[in-house]
């Protein structure tokens, strides 16, 4: 509230917010509906729900409600900025960031206020310690990391130490904060030591979260100790050690519980590791078994896995080297508490247990004579046990300290340190006793520290810009730690009590009211009780029960309990006990007397000190270092006790804000000039205020003016050296200044726009109606027209009617006239025409009576002359038959046709015999048959000869013939019945003919339709397997630049690791020779130099081993892939073979149905066919069917043909077979009988079928097994890979482990052997190779004189043959020998001692810059391979093994000497041509086909370098990642100033009110950095990378990851800066993009990927301007955002900020509806990119066109002593 004189009527107008009292929310926002006037007792307001409310004002306090800030300041980083500072406004911005925003940091001042959000953020990861790594304190949004960062910063900037202050109450987050902190300052410094002592630090933690916290009813994992935890710095800064204090150890929670809490979390750890063989000695059991744990009755936190927890602890005591776990010791404090089983307990201490139960019982008097052993009563006993409990845990929790301290400390002295204070805040409960007096007394003092650092930072701020200092009222509680901790306070009688012999609680309240009450303000007694006392502290009122505080600050112990456990074997426990000393007074400041009085009472003479002076000693400690620290305060606060995630409690917050110092911190600010503004800040926010004769050329001056004009009251403002102050509310007013200005600015522009929008509707008007006019007057006239060509239309048509109805008359005239004349005439012709018809009749009917009497005429005599022939013919024939009975009584004749009726039946048998031959035989059968017939008519003629012979013998047989007649006679009736059996089957034949061309119909479309089938899935799979190649293709490109990013991340690696082990080696060197000085000079130079190479640290072995860990998961990750690889191809293997054969089965079956179905019709036809044999035997002799007659030629033709087609059907049929494989009908699964082949395979058909399938399957497997080898090739290619990293991954790891187990000296010892066995081992393979390359040379040397001897002999042939005079001429030129020698054949010679001065000139001691200005580009790696080549040509293999390693060594000292980008650039451009040279004169077929013919001549002939090919690649990656780094140090610092603050669009920004932090300025400053700046950076880098003679790809490479380091960056500081998430933000950083796509342009780099790494930016900026209001722009965001996350989209929606009071803020609503849209995405979680991500770069081949020979080595190299060859 603020006094009623500080409000004028100005400030409550209309409509004026303003903020009331209320029970529930504590505040509530509220419009004023009438103005204000003095003397005003109610206020009209209307609530937020737009109910009226009547607020009524107290006349005498003069106090109005506080004034609501702007919605433009609500949501603000800093609690400063806002321009009311009071604690409604702080509250409503704490709560819109908390619950809208879901931000849990504020800055309040020097305060980091944090919210417990009861739920897991990705906000503490790597990549966000990186993000706030190197940031100035306010250029980010608040975080536990900023302030850790400013901490880090100012004590390597001022050489002070820090301090963070993390305080706050049980479950406000304050371990985690700690902790937090911790992290940061582990990751950020690096130790010497490299991550040894970081992780010893936060292993700490969880040891210190076992014995020191526990669950209370306000927190599962409540500190219940305060520590103070200094982490040392060396003088590069980096963590070499850690120190912890401990404060106040709540130890009554050991042995008492309330409900719904648990003792410490050890216990329960221990008791959930009770079934491990290693804790079966302690004999543990469930949480439940024991009264010390079981009180609170809720053993389990909901969540916590107790024995996952016991893991953690574990490995964290096994981390800090303490070794013998002190587990035993709380188990035996479980002990202690159980009676019955006090055995157990003397077992495990192994103490005597005889002493252990009497002195449990009893307790010692001693007078002045004598010593009494008194019996205690049960009361006393329980209390006695109880205090030996919690004495024995305080024991182990100092002892574990000590040992944390221990495993932390180190040799060397801290330059600096960092402290991280974690102690508990404010507490006020209903019943506070002793531990709530000793914590609210501790925060009395860092309260005071408090104010006095905020008070100072004031006046400082003041002093620095010249302000005039008034003395600022502060709450001062230096009375109320007077009360407690001055001579005769509370702790004084306290201490004095204890010393009574007959001290009581009551006794001491009483001397508190007679010292303090009514003398002190800050003391008061409550009115219902005498055992009570109150304190007014800065927080609150505190009522203490003074029940328990002597017992509690005695702390006493028996004596003679304490001696029992000292005189015990268990070397621990007395351990713990060693450094107890002889008991004196409890406190030295107790009077004489009273001392000789407690003489009968000796249990108070356990300790020196009582726990009231120990706390208040270390708290004056404690106290003193954080007075000579910086100080940095982060403030927790615990929103609600539900823990609900992101939901406020409102009276639960503003108590802990009034307890934390947040609103007393307000309370200074608001008291002076919290605002606080920059000339230039002033300048560009509130320019739209200024008129144009104020604009000046100092901005000062202009501001000034401005002021002056605007606030009239001169003490609302101060002009400071480089900032403006102000008042609290006068930002506000200066805002509703600029908005009332902006609004009337936008009624101007809305009345202009209105006005031309009027205008042009007035003008669009007129031209209508004109138009109208127009239209109306042309249509007129046209009607007129219209009707003036209908009348004369009218008149025409009148014309035209009368002459046709007069000409219609005329014609009907003529028409009547015509037709009586046809009539007539016609009537006289049909009269003539009937007269003639009448006599054409009669002649007719004359003519036929006529001709009937000649043809009955001629029939009567016809008949006479028939009958006439009849009977004489009759008369012949009767003597013929009387002839033909003479003959038939023959016997001869009979004989004779007996024995031609046996030859033709047997002649039908063998026919039948004969049927199973093929069809296309049938003709030569009939052929046969006809031949046979001739001979037997020949025989027949010869048996007639002999039975004319026989006629007589056969005369003799009459009796005979009648039987042979009958039999005659049915042979007659045979035959008559063959030749209808012969008809039947020729038609039979003719309709299975006709069958048959119906077959082959269906069968022809059949074939047609399987191709069309066949056809169509040809295309299919075709069109599968090319999208399968594709897809695998992609696949495997994906693996191949996955595989290459992660071998390029573990050359990056190797070499951090080189360099730190050859400095953590020197560091050993150099300690091992301070310390022992004797063994040092024993070593020679080459010991010292492996030590130097191989002695690794025992740190730098725990980072090996660890990398090592990660490498064989990571190949144990690869085996799995592989081997799942391999299953799956596998199994589409055995799927396609069983699909195959499924496929082939089916149609098999269906082959096998239709088989049989053309066989059961080849059998019907073969049967026809014999039947139709049989009647044509039989029917030989009749002539229509005689095998000679035209009847059986016809039908044998149509048989042939039939039989043709059968065969012509057969062979389609098998070729459709071969074609079906894959056809779509066989799914349909036809199950047919097994049948078998062989049986069908009547005539070899089918057996065909069924080898065209086998050989199609035979097809298919082939391309399947194809497919198997190529991917098995690659399968075995990865393995072969994976068999090497896992041998060097054995190797190294067995190297580590047995270099861990040894010790120092040891160590060394080893690894010297190691050493000389390394270097044994390889000199043997170097001889072993020696060896093989002798025997080679020695080889090639014969070859050579084979050579050589037949060049000789023929040169001698060709010598012979030439003639004199030309043998005389060839020796005359001796001047071409000399030209021979200055051709330059591409070789350079030198000696090998001069190969030192050709690596210092080539690559030592070359200047870039020069070189690229005179000299040819690449020419370093020019020269490199000419001397390489001379080396190949004398076959000098020493030679080129030293040339190419000295040659790259020299390179990486050139590298870590200047690794300046120029230098990195050049020399990459070298390694690349060098590396393309070696492959280009390789002689490899792949290469050489790029080469012109000389250069093939070129080529290196005797050895062959591909490994190191591979070697120079591996260098070209480290120099690649090297440049890379080196333009990410240049373009960092200029890339979030150039990006998103400079103000590239004049106009656009505004700058909002800051607070107290600093905040880097939206506007360009002179010297900052600019998007010009960085486009020229990038020129430099471009043009360079050119001049350097670099690839075209591999530029791109880089210009690529430039891009994406921009964007990266970019977009991380947009994540994580709320002021720079607006629309005109957004607006500007879419510019920016253009100007970096337009420079892409210039360059003709659209193709390599840089603008695509654009892209999340770019969407990022489209993000802030597309609107966000509607379903429809939610889905409109989700489908345009495709680059962003769903974690950086949400963040970026509620990080948006307005600037101006136009804009709106984006509902919770639609964050959620963005929120559910986006969530069926499947993404990384990860909120921020990876900046320091390096894409895998590759080196494509590059042939050079520059010719050997025509390479000129400039004399500025002084390289004379290379020869040319």
């Amino acid at each position: 509230m603020f006094p009623l004189r500080q409000k004028s009527s100005r400030d409550l107008n209309a409509f004026a917010r303003v903020w009331i009292p209320d029970t529930t929310e504590v505040w509530r926002s509220a419009e004023l509906t009438k103005d204000y006037k003095l003397g005003d007792t109610v206020l009209h307001l209307q609530l937020e729900d737009e109910t009226d409310f009547e607020y009524k004002l107290d006349p005498k306090s003069g106090v109005l409600p506080p004034l609501r800030n702007p919605d433009i300041l609500v949501g603000e980083n800093d609690l400063t900025a806002l321009s009311y500072l009071h604690e409604p406004a702080v509250m409503h911005n704490l709560r819109v960031r908390f619950t809208d925003s879901k931000l849990i940091y504020t800055y309040c001042g020097i305060i980091l206020v944090a919210i417990n959000p009861y739920e897991s953020l990705q906000i503490y990861g790597s990549d966000i310690i990186n993000a706030y790594s190197g940031q100035n304190m306010g250029d980010m949004d608040p975080h536990i990391f900023a302030v850790s960062e400013e901490a880090y910063k100012q004590m390597a900037r001022d050489e002070k130490n820090q301090s963070i202050i993390v305080s706050g109450e049980s479950g406000a987050g304050k371990t985690v904060s700690a902790k937090y902190a911790m992290r940061y300052f582990a990751t950020v410094s690096g130790s010497s030591a490299e991550a040894s002592v970081e992780e010893k630090v936060l292993a700490s933690s969880p040891i210190m979260e076992a014995i020191g916290n526990a669950k209370t009813t306000r927190n599962d994992n409540s500190s219940r100790f305060g520590k103070y935890i200094e982490i040392g710095f060396d003088r590069k800064h980096h963590i070499i050690g850690a120190n912890m204090r401990t404060y106040l150890l709540e130890k009554s929670r050991v042995v008492f519980q309330a409900s719904e809490e648990r003792n410490y979390h050890i216990f329960y750890q221990l008791c959930a590791c009770a079934h491990l063989p290693e804790f079966e000695p302690l004999k543990l059991g469930s949480a439940d078994d024991f009264p010390y744990t079981k009180q609170g009755r809720s053993p389990i936190i909901e969540g916590v896995n107790d024995l996952n927890e016991m893991e953690a602890t574990r490995k964290a005591f096994s981390l800090l080297g303490i070794n013998s776990l002190p587990f035993h010791v709380p188990y035996i404090v479980f002990r202690a508490v159980e009676n019955a089983r006090i055995n157990g307990f003397c077992d495990l201490t192994e103490v005597s247990y005889e002493s252990m139960a009497h002195w449990l019982c009893h307790k010692k008097l001693k007078t002045a004579t004598e010593t009494l052993n008194k019996p205690v009563t049960r009361l006393e006993a329980i209390n006695g046990r109880d205090a030996l409990a919690k004495h024995i845990y305080a024991k182990l929790f100092s002892w574990i300290v000590s040992q944390v301290n221990k495993a932390l400390s180190t040799s060397s002295k801290p330059h600096s340190f960092i402290g991280v204070l974690d102690i508990y805040g404010f507490e006020t409960f209903e019943v506070n006793s002793f531990e709530q007096f000793c914590i609210n007394y501790a925060n009395e003092k860092l309260q005071q520290q408090f104010n006095m650092h905020v008070f100072k930072l004031e006046q400082e701020e003041y002093m620095k810009e010249q302000i005039p200092w008034t003395l600022i009222d502060f709450y001062d509680n230096q009375p109320c730690i007077n009360l407690i901790e001055a001579k005769m306070g509370l702790l004084d009688l306290l201490d004095e009590e204890c010393t009574m012999p007959k001290g009581s609680d009551d006794s001491w309240a009483q001397k508190l009211y007679n010292t303090h009450l009514k003398k002190s303000s800050h003391f008061e007694k409550p009115r219902m009780s005498n055992k009570a006392f109150i304190i007014l502290h800065f927080a609150d009122k505190v009522e203490y029960q003074c029940d328990g505080f002597l017992e509690k600050n005695k702390d006493t112990v028996n004596e003679e309990q304490i001696n029992v456990l000292k005189a015990s074997k268990f070397a621990l426990l007395v351990e713990l006990f060693q450094d107890e000393e002889t008991p004196a007074a409890p406190s030295s400041s107790a009077p004489s007397g009273r001392a000789k009085v407690g003489r009968s009472t000796q249990s108070f003479r356990e300790h020196k000190k009582s726990v009231g002076l120990q706390f208040r000693n270390s708290l004056h400690l404690l106290m003193d270092t954080l007075n000579a620290t910086t100080p940095h305060y982060v403030r927790c606060i615990k929103p609600n006790d539900i823990k609900a995630p992101f939901m406020l409690d409102p009276h639960r917050a503003v108590q802990q804000l009034r307890a934390c110092g947040v609103l007393e911190t307000i309370r200074i600010s608001s008291a002076g000039f919290p605002s606080r503004w920059t000339y230039q800040e002033f300048f560009s926010r509130y320019r739209v205020l200024m008129r144009q004769k104020e604009f000046l050329s100092d901005r000062k001056l202009t501001c000034q003016s401005v002021l002056e004009r605007l606030v009239q009251n001169k003490d609302k403002y101060q002009f400071g050296k480089t900032k403006i102050f102000f008042r609290a509310g006068q930002v506000a007013y200066l805002e509703k200044l600029r908005a009332d200005k902006l609004r009337a600015a936008c009624i101007h522009i809305q009345k202009t726009i209105r006005c031309w929008l009027a205008r042009k509707k007035y003008l669009r008007i007129r031209q209508a109606a004109i138009t109208l006019q127009r239209y109306t007057r042309g249509h007129q006239a046209r009607c007129l027209c219209k009707t003036m060509r209908r009348t004369r239309a009218a008149v025409i048509f009148q014309k035209y009617t009368r002459m046709w109805a007069a000409r219609r008359q005329f014609l009907r005239q003529r028409a009547a006239a015509v037709l009586i004349q046809r009539l007539l005439r016609g009537y006289t012709a049909r009269l003539e025409y009937k007269r003639l018809v009448c006599e054409h009749k009669a002649l007719l009917i004359q003519r036929w009576v006529r001709g009937f009497l000649a043809r009955w005429r001629f029939r009567r005599i016809k008949r006479a002359v028939v009958y006439l022939q009849c009977c004489v013919r009759r008369m012949l024939a009767r003597r013929e038959l009387k002839k033909l009975k003479i003959e038939a009584r023959s016997v001869e004749h009979y004989k004779k046709l007996n024995f031609g009726m046996e030859n033709k039946i047997m002649q039908l048998q063998r026919k039948l015999d004969e049927q199973h031959k093929d069809n296309r035989e049938l003709s030569e059968q009939i052929r046969q048959m006809e031949s046979h017939s001739a001979t037997e008519l020949e025989k027949l003629h010869m048996q007639l000869k002999t039975l004319q012979e026989a006629e007589e013998e056969s005369r003799h047989r009459g009796d005979l013939v009648t039987s042979l007649q009958e039999e005659l006679e049915l042979v007659r009736q045979e035959l008559e019945k063959n030749k209808e059996v012969i008809f039947n089957s020729v038609c039979l034949c003719l309709s299975v003919c006709l069958s048959l061309n119906e077959k082959n119909t269906l069968l022809k479309s059949e074939k047609d339709e399987m191709n069309r089938l066949i056809q169509e899935q040809e295309q299919q799979l075709k069109e599968k397997s090319e999208s399968t190649h594709q897809e695998a293709t992609e696949h495997l490109q994906a693996q191949l630049n996955e595989e290459r990013f992660r071998y390029q991340n573990l050359l990056s690696e190797h070499l951090k690791l080189e360099e730190r082990c050859i400095f953590h080696i020197t560091f050993l060197i150099q300690c091992s020779s301070q310390s022992d000085s004797v063994h040092s000079s024993v070593l020679t130079g080459s010991e010292v130099s492996s030590l130097e190479r191989e002695v690794p640290d025992v740190s730098l072995l725990l980072k090996l081993q660890r990398r090592v860990a990660e490498l064989e998961k990571e190949k144990m990750d690869l085996q799995s892939e592989m081997d799942t690889k391999e299953d799956q191809l596998q199994l589409e293997q055995t799927k396609e073979l069983e699909d195959c054969q499924r496929v082939l089965g089916a149609e098999r079956d269906y082959e096998a149905l239709k088989r049989q179905e053309l066989e059961s019709d080849n059998k019907k036809l073969k049967k026809d066919l014999q039947e139709l044999r049989q009647s044509l035997s039989k029917g030989s002799g009749s002539k229509l069917a005689s095998p000679g007659g035209q009847a059986y030629n016809v039908l044998l033709e149509q048989l042939n043909s039939t039989t043709e087609e059968l065969e012509m059907r057969k062979e389609e049929v098998l070729i459709l077979r071969s074609q079906l494989v894959n056809h779509e009908a066989f799914k349909h699964k036809v199950v047919s009988p097994t049948l078998d082949l062989h049986e069908l395979n009547e005539d070899g058909e089918l057996w065909m079928a069924y080898e065209s399938l086998k050989e199609t399957n035979r097809i298919l497997v082939s391309q399947l097994q194809t497919q198997g080898q190529s991917h098995e090739k690659e399968v075995e290619g990865l393995r072969a890979e994976l068999q090497q990293l896992r041998a060097e991954l054995d190797h190294q790891q067995q190297m580590l482990s047995n270099s861990l187990e040894l010790p120092h000296d040891a160590l060394i010892q080893a690894s010297l052997q190691h050493e000389i066995s390394r270097l044994t081992q390889q000199n043997m393979d170097l001889l072993e190779q020696m060896g093989k390359q002798d025997k080679m040379i020695r080889k090639l040397k014969k070859h050579l004189k084979i050579y050589m001897k037949k060049f000789g002999e023929a040169e001698g042939v060709h010598i012979e043959q030439s003639s004199p005079e030309n043998i005389v001429g060839e020796s005359g030129r001796t001047v071409s020998i000399v030209r021979k020698e200055r051709d330059f054949q591409g070789m350079l010679e030198y000696r090998r001692e001069d190969e030192s001065k050709l690596f210092k000139i080539l690559i030592t001691e070359l200047k870039p810059r020069g070189v690229v200005v005179n000299l040819v580009t690449g020419l370093p790696a020019y020269i490199l391979l000419m001397c390489l080549r001379h080396a190949d040509y004398a076959n000098d293999d020493q030679r080129v093994s030293t040339l190419l390693n000295s040659s790259i060594n020299a390179i990486k000292n050139v590298l870590k000497k200047r690794g300046d980008f120029e230098t990195i650039s050049f020399w990459l451009a070298n390694t690349c041509r060098f590396l393309h040279c070696l492959r280009q004169y390789s002689g490899e077929k792949a290469y050489a086909k790029h080469n012109t013919p000389r250069q093939n001549e070129h080529c290196l002939t005797n050895f062959d370098l591909s490994e190191y090919r591979q070697v120079l690649s591996d260098l070209g990656i480290q120099i690649y990642q090297q440049l890379i780094r080196v333009i990410e140090n240049i373009l960092h610092p200029k890339i979030a100033p150039a990006m998103l603050e400079q103000e590239t669009i004049q106009g656009v920004m505004g700058v909002k009110p800051t607070g107290m932090r600093k905040r880097t300025p939206s506007f360009h400053e002179e010297g900052s950095h600019s998007l010009e700046s960085i486009l020229k950076q990038l020129d430099v880098f471009y043009y360079t990378l050119l001049q350097h003679g670099n690839d075209t790809e591999l530029v791109r490479q880089v210009i690529k990851q430039q891009f994406y380091v921009i964007c990266s960056v970019t977009l991380n500081n947009l994540l994580l800066r709320k002021d720079m998430c607006s629309w005109s933000k957004g607006l500007q950083i879419r510019y920016n993009v253009c100007q970096l796509e337009e420079w892409l342009l210039d360059k003709d780099l659209q193709g390599s990927g840089a603008r695509e790494s654009l892209e999340p930016l770019i969407q990022a900026a489209q993000l802030l301007q597309i609107k966000k209001k509607s379903q429809d722009d939610a889905g409109a965001i989700c489908t345009m955002c495709t680059a962003l996350t769903t974690e950086q989209i949400v963040k970026i929606l509620r990080l948006y900020t307005p600037v101006n009071e136009f804009e709106e803020r984006v509902s919770i609503s639609f964050i959620k509806s963005v929120q559910t849209l986006l969530k069926d995405r499947k993404e990384s979680s990860q909120l921020l990119m990876d900046a320091k991500i390096i894409f895998p770069v590759t080196f494509p081949f590059n042939p050079s066109p520059v010719a050997l020979e025509t390479i000129q080595i400039p004399s500025s190299l002084n390289l004379n002593f290379l020869t040319p060859v």
